[in-house]
């Protein structure tokens, strides 16, 4: 979000409360995967304490994922998070039938996501989709009963500077 800060410098949490405005935050969901140790020990090291940073405060739930490695069609490698979607998914469905909140906001734009909404919806829960601009599927935000911009003027709120 801001290439002059990593994630470690950003205060995920009162972003979200940011975003919940005078709603009760109840838990965050984050989805993510390492990078492979061997290929990148650097980075490997950040993401473990921002890893540790999120889940030793008690309104977030880290789930870790696996990164598979791609080819693109020149050959080149790059990887992937596999199953995070599926893990959000089930999360998101067990928790609304199980009257764990009034309201979800999903930050993502993936339009794969719509039909996860559909069922929210028909249980009456309020649904809120936070995106990046140029990132966003029509049909997602179509689903939304709130929209939320991740714009780098709120976001570079959020950065520590120290």
């Amino acid at each position: 979000m801001n290439r002059r800060f990593s994630d470690l410098n950003f205060d995920f949490e009162n972003y979200v409360k940011y975003l919940c405005g005078k709603d009760n935050l109840v838990k965050v969901y984050y989805y993510n995967a390492h990078v492979r140790r061997r290929v990148n020990p650097g980075i490997w090291k950040k993401q473990r304490i921002l890893f540790d940073k999120l889940n030793s405060n008690s309104y977030f739930k880290v789930t870790l994922c696996t990164r598979k490695s791609r080819l693109d069609m020149l050959g080149k490698e790059y990887y992937t998070i596999k199953g995070d979607d599926i893990c959000l998914a089930l999360d998101m469905i067990e928790d609304c039938y199980n009257d764990k909140f009034d309201k979800v906001i999903l930050i993502s734009g993936d339009g794969d996501f719509v039909e996860l909404l559909k069922r929210v919806d028909k249980k009456g829960k309020g649904i809120g989709v936070c995106y990046f601009a140029n990132c966003i599927s029509r049909s997602l935000l179509n689903q939304a009963d709130e929209i939320y911009l991740i714009d780098k003027k709120i976001t570079n709120k959020f950065f520590w500077r120290g």
